[in-house]
């Protein structure tokens, strides 16, 4: 029986630098995870870290890390052709079977793109999967903007709205994300939708309130958690809040649970 708590040696098969504190890895991999889910990545005698799976194809997966902490800025010493260590998938992933043919509002805070950026890949790419995608996308400057190609492959596919919290940028909306849900025309949509909603907890906080004041449905919004996580198997406990373990349970809860995890 495979143990699904053993860390395997896989060989990095490409190294991109996103911005100046985000690099995306390429590793090779058969694990198969539902958008959403994540992985835990070791180095030996460093230690492991929960990272989400930014895209995924036949035989590879790639990770979108920010440089942090210990493990990360270990990761970050790494080239291709060297090893990292992986064992997962886990957690709950995006519902995405019920988004399908439905119109689809994702929003997210800065390097939250990453977690639906799978998801995003996959909406592009499947021409019927969704009736189309609002995207709106936000980061506090432009040098923390990340996965330059494919938001400007997303713009000519999708109908986004791409802001930075203080800056000027040509083509770009200078503001917090939350000034932008009016924008979504959720009246057109009668039932037919569901929203996505990654960041930083108080952007998720704030725009799910906004998203209310919209008229969204709290039962059609969805938001990923990434808080604290730290075995992956909820045996730590390390992200537990209240009866909830967010490695277990999540990442990805409905707002209506989600709104409710609070420490």
């Amino acid at each position: 029986m495979e143990n699904f708590v053993q860390p395997k040696p896989c060989t990095i098969l490409n190294v991109k630098r996103e911005s100046e504190h985000e690099w995306t890895f390429r590793v090779a991999s058969e694990a198969k995870p539902d958008h959403g889910q994540f992985m835990q990545l070791s180095i030996p005698k460093i230690g492991e870290a929960p990272i989400s799976v930014s895209a995924q194809g036949d035989g590879w997966l790639e990770f979108t890390i920010r440089s942090v902490g210990r493990v990360t800025n270990c990761i970050f010493s790494k080239e291709k052709g060297d090893t990292l260590f992986l064992r997962g998938p886990y957690g709950k992933g995006w519902p995405s079977e019920e988004f399908r043919g439905k119109h689809l509002v994702v929003i997210t805070g800065g390097t939250g793109l990453a977690p639906v950026r799978s998801l995003l890949h996959k909406c592009a790419g499947e021409k019927d999967f969704v009736k189309d995608v609002h995207l709106i996308s936000g980061f506090k400057d432009e040098a923390g903007i990340v996965f330059h190609r494919e938001l400007k492959e997303w713009k000519e596919k999708f109908h986004t709205v791409y802001a930075l919290d203080n800056d000027e940028k040509e083509g770009w909306r200078t503001g917090m994300v939350t000034a932008f849900v009016k924008e979504i025309p959720f009246g057109s949509f009668g039932d037919d939708y569901a929203v996505v909603v990654v960041g930083p907890p108080p952007m998720m906080k704030f725009t799910g309130l906004e998203l209310l004041n919209c008229g969204a449905d709290p039962e059609k919004i969805w938001m990923s958690f990434e808080r604290k996580m730290s075995c992956a198997i909820g045996k730590c406990g390390h992200c537990r809040i209240d009866e909830v373990y967010v490695c277990l349970d999540g990442p990805v809860f409905p707002y209506t649970t989600a709104r409710d995890l609070v420490d």
